[in-house]
C-alpha cells in the first residue's frame, strides 16, 4: 500500500491556492527550494506530474486538478474542525503551545512560563520538548505559538522565524557541600583533576565551556556529557562531579538539588530567545514571558 505524506500534500495545496512557489513559501514560512523539493516528492509518490510549465506560468495537470480537489476537501474539513474546537476552547481558556529544546534548563523554562498562569484570561499551556530544527518546523506549520531556546533560529534551518532576545546571564560551577569545602580555596585551579559533568557537543553552552577550559592551565577531566540539563544536575547531586548552571537559577538549584555555587566562569553566559513565526508577537502569554525574563530572571 502506498502511503501519502500529508505534509507534501499540504504544501501542494497551498501552492495551488497561492498561485506560485514564492507566495506559498511566504505563507508557510519556508524556503522556495523546500517547497519545490516537497512537491517533487509528492509527484514521485503519485507517479505523475502535478504541474506543467507554460511559458512563465505553472499550471495544474489533469492529475494535479484531481489531487487538488481531494486536497481542498481534506484541508478545508480539517480547518473547519480546528475552528470548531478552538471556538469551544476559547470559551474556557486561551491555548498557548510552546516548544522547548531538550537541552534548555527546565528550571529556566519553568521560571519563564510560570507567569502565564497568572494572566487575567485563563490559559491552557501545552509544552513540547524536542530538537530545535523539529520544533522550528512545527512553529512554521503553526503547530506551536512559540519556541524558547538558548540559541537563535539561524540559516541551518529552512524556515522563516524571528528571534526575540529575552536576556542573558552568567554561568557558575555547582557541586555538593563536601566537594565545595575541598575546592573553594584556589578556584578555578582547584578544578584540576576533578570530575566535570558537561552538556553535549551540540549545545551552545558546551562551546562556551570549552573556550573557558582552554584558557585554564590544566587538562579537564570530563566524566560525562549529558544533553538533558536536569539529568546533569541529578548526577552532580549524587556527588559524581561538578556541573555548570545558569546564575539566574542558582537559588532554585540549591533548594531543589542541594547543590552549591563553587565559582563563576568569567566570560561565559547563557542567552535565551523567544522564537516566533511572526515578526511582532501579540499573544498575551508571550508578553508575560518577556516581562518575566527582563524584570526578574535576567536582571
Amino acid at each position: 500500500m502506498n502511503w501519502l505524506n500529508y505534509h507534501h500534500l499540504m504544501y501542494f495545496w497551498t501552492m495551488a491556492r497561492e498561485g506560485s512557489v514564492s507566495r506559498a513559501a511566504d505563507k508557510l514560512h519556508l524556503s522556495q527550494p523546500t517547497i519545490s523539493g516537497q512537491l517533487r516528492q509528492l509527484e514521485n509518490a503519485v507517479g505523475c506530474k502535478l504541474y506543467e510549465r507554460i511559458g512563465r506560468e505553472l499550471r495544474l495537470t489533469d492529475t494535479g486538478k484531481i489531487v487538488y480537489e481531494y486536497a481542498e476537501e481534506i484541508f478545508t474539513t480539517g480547518q473547519e474542525l480546528m475552528h470548531r474546537l478552538n471556538g469551544r476552547q476559547t470559551e474556557q481558556s486561551l491555548i498557548f503551545t510552546v516548544g522547548i529544546p531538550d537541552f534548555v534548563s527546565k528550571l529556566i523554562a519553568y521560571r519563564l512560563i510560570e507567569p502565564v498562569f497568572h494572566l487575567s484570561q485563563p490559559v491552557q499551556l501545552v509544552c513540547y520538548e524536542g530538537k530545535l530544527p523539529e520544533l522550528l518546523t512545527d512553529l512554521a506549520m503553526h503547530r506551536l505559538d512559540l519556541v524558547l531556546s538558548d540559541s537563535p533560529a539561524g540559516s541551518q534551518v529552512s524556515v522563516k522565524a524571528y528571534n526575540h532576545p529575552l536576556g542573558e546571564c552568567g554561568v557558575s560551577w555547582v557541586c555538593t557541600q563536601d566537594r565545595l569545602e575541598q575546592l573553594r580555596s584556589g578556584f578555578p585551579q582547584s578544578l584540576e583533576g576533578q570530575p566535570l559533568l558537561l552538556p553535549t557537543q551540540n549545545t551552545v553552552l558546551r562551546r562556551s565551556l570549552e573556550q573557558w577550559l582552554e584558557a585554564q592551565n590544566f587538562v579537564p577531566r570530563i566524566i560525562a556529557e549529558v544533553e538533558d540539563s536536569a539529568l546533569l544536575k541529578i548526577m552532580a547531586t549524587q556527588g559524581l562531579g561538578i556541573a555548570p548552571v545558569a546564575n539566574s537559577i542558582l537559588p532554585d538549584v540549591e533548594k531543589q538539588y542541594g547543590l552549591h555555587c563553587l565559582g563563576e566562569l568569567a566570560g561565559v553566559t547563557i542567552q535565551l530567545f523567544a522564537i516566533s513565526a511572526e515578526r511582532k508577537v501579540t499573544h498575551p502569554a508571550v508578553k508575560a514571558i518577556s516581562d518575566e525574563a527582563k524584570n526578574r530572571l535576567f536582571r
